[in-house]
């Protein structure tokens, strides 16, 4: 796509809201500390505030986000921390074993489950409108990685809930919004609760040339999606098998079971004190992976 046609698409996005409702229905089956990415900074009390702009696709992709999955906890065999093959459609064996202990009907067996779920993350590009820690972040293209807590705002905004409100494209140069990036402590967490989109603006007053300078300096972001960024199958079934400490068929009891393994509450598995690893969100924007690896790393 040229930046001309991207302009004449303005305030037209159907494709995206389609992938909203697409990507809204269940699948089957950390930040990272490269400089490329932006993270939001937060005082001592852990409260901080910034406002973003969420940029359209980059030149030659479809959409302004990707969407990744990946798993983090520990077992008896030290920790597994991999990306899912279920982003590119794939079978992984982790979602299988968990599938089976899902369906074992066994409380303990879905506990287990439960804390071995998948996390999900967002990436994509923004340009930093303000950044009252790091001044000198403003005005300048980052990757961000967030969660389902802030794709949520973004769901909300391009379908609204009530008659008086109008869809916003947030990703559009010139018919999009800033956003408000407000962070506050809650139970020992960040929440994102109060962050909002501002009214609709165009970005850099509107300069045609000035947004093109801008869009040709986003980063790629399907690149994320490439395979070389993922284990094979096997690889990861045998780092599955190690970390257990047994075959992963072993231990799982057979039972009928009700509920949908689709169900899981997203919970993670409690790394041993002080280290504590509890219910951790990649929505609390500290990279997860990262997070992990380094407890994995210091045991």
């Amino acid at each position: 796509m040229s930046f001309a046609s991207l302009k004449k698409s303005s305030g037209s996005f159907a494709k995206l809201q389609a992938e909203l409702e697409k990507q809204s229905t269940p699948a089957q089956g950390g930040q990272s500390t490269e400089d490329r990415f932006w993270k939001p900074d937060v005082d001592k009390a852990g409260n901080g505030y910034a406002v973003i702009r969420f940029l359209p696709a980059p030149e030659g992709e479809d959409l302004p986000w990707v969407r990744v999955f990946d798993h983090g906890f520990q077992g008896p065999g030290g920790w597994y921390i991999e990306n899912s093959l279920t982003t590119i459609g794939k079978q992984d064996p982790v979602s299988e074993y968990n599938s089976k202990l899902w369906n074992s009907g066994v409380e303990a067996n879905k506990e287990i489950a439960r804390k071995q779920k998948r996390r999900l993350k967002y990436i994509a590009n923004i340009v930093v409108v303000s950044d009252p820690k790091h001044p000198e972040n403003e005005g300048k293209v980052f990757l961000y990685q967030f969660g389902k807590k802030i794709f949520d705002k973004i769901t909300e905004a391009m379908n609204p809930q009530f008659e008086d409100e109008s869809p916003v494209n947030p990703f559009d140069f010139w018919e999009g919004a800033n956003f408000k990036l407000k962070i506050r402590q809650v139970e020992g967490y960040r929440n994102y609760d109060k962050s909002e989109f501002d009214s609709p603006s165009a970005l850099l007053d509107g300069d045609d040339e000035a947004l093109e300078g801008l869009w040709k300096t986003q980063y790629s972001l399907t690149e994320f999606l490439d395979a070389k960024n993922f284990k094979s199958y096997e690889e990861l079934k045998a780092r599955l098998d190690k970390v257990l400490g047994v075959s992963t068929t072993a231990s799982v009891n057979t039972a009928s079971v009700e509920e949908d393994v689709e169900d899981f509450k997203p919970q993670f598995k409690s790394a041993p004190a002080p280290k504590t690893a509890e219910s951790v969100e990649v929505d609390d924007e500290d990279d997860t992976m990262s997070y992990f690896a380094k407890l994995a790393e210091d045991d």
